[in-house]
């Protein structure tokens, strides 16, 4: 289904899920534990604010509109880094013969220097990754090397040094940038902390989708507390698919496979590596090609990690590819909050969800989209903002100036 208004361009592909496929044991109810009670842990740990958008959600015809909004996350703007700290935490926990669930942050701080000694963690980043890890390895009292794609934004890559890590901007694409952090790694002896897997190297890209299902956990109580049971409909960004799959995995395992919400799963246009996946049709995933030029730079990679494929291939409802404008519609929706509804700063990549969904309820062009979704006003509708302003001057320009704006002719109107 392809849908054009303008220089809007929205692709899709219905799937639903496989009858066959069983919930992924990486991601049940007791591994997902495992992680959140881990990060609990954490002298600084918070849950973050779960923010229901009553005001939004009546304007669409939806009964909610439920955004997990993790900018505030340890103070570091962004999710990464709860899959970072625990694929460490976990590696240490492996040299020490230890179960992660009888340990806290404090005992792996205490024995990182001793397992560990000074070899550095080393990994490639669009920024939120690698910020994580430094923050992590600054905890540890280790050393990161981040390496980071061209033409990432000079505040992403300050964020990095701030938070003690080595950064090093390359000339490369998102995905050569981790064939160099593969190299570099092995030149130095470091230990490779990738959140994308590939043959010979899926233990610890595991343990970094582990640690992202603590958000989807504290999701779980949230929604309880406010008299929700589950989500109808979950919208889930992608890049390489780690976050995603370990959310999906986590809802199908949470509520069962019969009655897990639908998973829409979006992606820019020009880095849409799932996507293309699916309409291939043949099981495996592929590759797509090019500079991967998008706003959305949490999403700009072109090679899918195959664990999170072989989650997402049997167990997502919608594959979307979307335009670089319905990311800015969706950044300004949140930050302009309407009556009472709570602002929300987000980064591209966090909001292309919202921007898809703002979109599909209110323009006759997505009404087979919507049909098809069943989205409605029984709708329960679940985001993570997986991001906050992480580069200012750019999330300043769609705000203020208006960049990357929908078409002023009226096609959308």
């Amino acid at each position: 289904m392809d849908i054009t208004a303008g220089p809007i361009k929205v692709k899709t592909i219905q799937k639903g899920k496989c009858a066959e496929a069983t919930p992924p044991k990486a991601f049940s109810v007791e591994e997902v534990l495992k992680a959140r009670h881990f990060h609990m842990s954490f002298d600084s740990y918070e849950a973050t604010q779960l923010v229901n958008l009553r005001t939004l959600a009546r304007a669409l015809g939806v009964k909610s509109i439920l955004v997990k909004d993790e900018s505030t996350r340890f103070g570091l703007n962004a999710f990464k880094v709860l899959g970072g700290t625990f694929a460490i935490a976990q590696l240490i926990c492996q040299k020490l013969g230890l179960d992660i669930a009888k340990v806290n942050f404090n005992y792996i701080k205490s024995e990182a220097k001793k397992q560990i000694g000074d070899v550095p963690f080393v990994t490639a980043t669009d920024g939120n990754h690698g910020r994580g890890i430094s923050w992590a390895a600054r905890q540890l009292g280790q050393k990161c090397i981040v390496y980071l794609p061209k033409n990432t934004a000079k505040r992403r890559v300050e964020a990095i040094r701030e938070t003690g890590g080595e950064a090093i901007v390359t000339e490369l694409n998102y995905d050569d940038t981790v064939l160099l952090a593969q190299e570099k790694a092995k030149e130095v002896g470091g230990y490779l902390i990738q959140d994308t897997a590939w043959e010979g190297y899926t233990e610890i890209p595991t343990w970094i989708m582990q640690g992202y299902t603590t958000m989807a956990a504290e999701v779980v109580d949230q929604m309880a507390l406010q008299g929700i049971r589950k989500p109808t409909h979950v919208f889930l960004q992608a890049g390489v698919g780690g976050m995603a799959a370990a959310i999906t995995g986590y809802f199908v395992n949470r509520y069962g496979k019969d009655d897990a919400p639908k998973i829409i799963i979006v992606e820019p246009n020009e880095a849409a590596c799932l996507f293309e996946s699916a309409k291939a049709d043949d099981g495996t995933c592929h590759t797509v090609e090019g500079n991967l030029n998008t706003i959305m730079v949490g999403l700009a990679c072109g090679v899918p990690s195959p664990i999170a494929w072989d989650i997402l291939k049997d167990f997502t409802d919608m594959f979307v590819s979307c335009d670089d404008t319905i990311a800015a519609r969706g950044v300004r929706v949140l930050a302009n909050p309407l009556a009472d509804d709570e602002k929300i700063i987000s980064g591209e990549s966090g909001a292309v969800g919202i921007g898809l969904l703002s979109l599909m309820m209110r323009n006759e062009e997505f009404d087979n989209m919507r049909h098809a979704l069943e989205l409605d006003q029984d709708s329960v509708v679940l985001f993570f903002n997986t991001e906050g302003d992480t580069d200012p001057v750019n999330y300043g320009e769609i705000l203020w100036d208006g960049k990357y704006r929908l078409p002023s002719n009226g096609e959308m109107e």
